[in-house]
């Protein structure tokens, strides 16, 4: 074989992941679909994993495209639509997404989309603004208690993890589920620029992103969701105040419908090989996410039974109707 001949064949064996110690790239150039408006978990979550991808050189570029509304039903709709068939499209997503759409009986099926993989888990805090007369989550059951309506509960959208937490603690607490006062924003500064305005009564998000302003006082955290307090974090587990809710909020990363099952394979391979770099690490570290991955048929399975547990609960607190 001539050389010319042979490094052509060599480069093509290369590309096919066929030759030791080659790496085929699911895709030089990656989009991503981040179904919700910036600032919040989603968006920090994609923008991380994109960042991780390029530096574990799992691919060449990686674009952006924040589309939030409707605990991400907005994003979802075009991307099974505008996806198909396509892989160089991912889209972030988790509990919320499964939660939002439960809330709102959407027509639309998620998976139709393509499963990839579960790369964390985030437990939501709750805080006050700094100036607020209640100062502890006892003093918000109290008032629940009293007159649920007049907390105003400010989080993500209906169905979000934070919003099933509150419905939950109004249940444990033998308030009326049904009447809890819950302000869903299309997004986490919304949502933030409400807590520090005073414009709600208590926020719920995940540590990520509130974790600056609590650091500097602006908010106090009251609360977890977690079974055990958050490292750096002061604030009581519910169960530990004698409230038995602890609830977590995953997030994923979905391709497009109808793709081949060897473009899902190498992007499974790209995005585990990228949970494993020293890029995500410092992601996980930096942003308190506690790592979870499950890739492939085992994603599948985790998302199919999370709808279950989640329709399950949001009907047993009064969320939803059954």
């Amino acid at each position: 074989m001539r050389r010319d001949a042979f490094l052509k064949s060599l480069a093509a064996l290369a590309a096919a992941g066929a030759v030791p110690g080659a790496r085929a790239q699911p895709s030089a150039n990656l989009k991503m679909l981040i179904p919700a408006n910036p600032g919040g978990g989603w968006d920090i979550t994609g923008r991380a994993l994109g960042k991780a991808l390029l530096d574990a050189r799992q691919a060449a570029t990686v674009v952006y495209e924040n589309k939030g509304g409707a605990a991400g039903a907005l994003g979802l709709a075009p991307f099974l639509a505008g996806a198909k068939g396509d892989a160089n499209q991912l889209m972030v997503m988790g509990a919320v997404m499964l939660g939002g759409l439960i809330a709102s009986k959407s027509p639309l099926n998620l998976m139709q989309a393509t499963p990839l993989a579960r790369l964390t888990t985030e437990y939501n805090v709750f805080v006050l603004p700094a100036n607020s007369p209640l100062k502890t989550m006892a003093d918000v059951v109290a008032q629940l208690k009293k007159d649920p309506g007049s907390v105003k509960w400010g989080g993500g959208s209906r169905g979000s993890t934070e919003h099933i937490a509150a419905a939950m603690i109004a249940q444990k607490v033998g308030a009326d589920p049904g009447k809890i006062n819950y302000v869903a924003f299309r997004g986490g500064g919304e949502a933030i620029a409400a807590i520090l305005g005073g414009n709600v009564t208590v926020g719920g998000s995940g540590y990520s992103e509130f974790a600056e302003y609590i650091a500097t006082g602006k908010m106090k955290a009251i609360a977890v969701t977690s079974p055990q307090r958050l490292p750096g974090l002061e604030a009581p587990t519910l169960k530990e105040l004698g409230i038995d809710v602890e609830i977590g909020n995953w997030r994923g990363v979905f391709g497009g419908p109808g793709i081949t099952p060897s473009q899902r394979k190498a992007l499974i391979d790209a995005l585990v090989a990228t949970a494993q770099s020293p890029s995500w690490q410092e992601a996980l570290k930096k942003n308190g996410w506690t790592p979870a991955l499950l890739a492939g048929d085992e994603f599948t399975r985790f998302v199919e039974a999370e709808f279950t547990s989640l329709r399950a609960i949001m009907t047993q607190s009064g969320m939803i109707q059954s």
